[in-house]
């Protein structure tokens, strides 16, 4: 199973204090399989909030909203209109 998850880029954690991380898992990604660490973070966004895993980035990591964190707040992203959005929920 893939799935993405959010990267705090490093400038961010300059603002919000960040564990070290709890572990390190590895990614892979198309230049190579790097190491970072893994932690959790409570994300506020305009639509909610909530606690979800994030990578802590390091130099030259792009920051990225992963899908598991809009899954958990219950958001999908419109690449068209780059905005994100409610999104209809089952129960099965």
């Amino acid at each position: 199973m893939t799935c993405t998850w959010t990267v705090y880029g490093r400038c961010y954690r300059i603002v919000v204090t960040l564990a070290t991380g709890s572990r390190r898992d590895r990614f892979t990604l198309a230049d190579g399989t790097p190491e970072r660490n893994v932690s959790e973070c409570h994300i506020l966004l305009p639509q909610g909030d909530g606690h979800t895993p994030v990578v802590l980035g390091e130099p030259g990591d792009a920051a990225l909203l992963g899908a598991v964190t809009l899954e958990e707040l219950g958001l999908v992203f419109n690449p068209f209109t780059r905005t994100l959005h409610h999104a209809r929920l089952l129960m099965i």
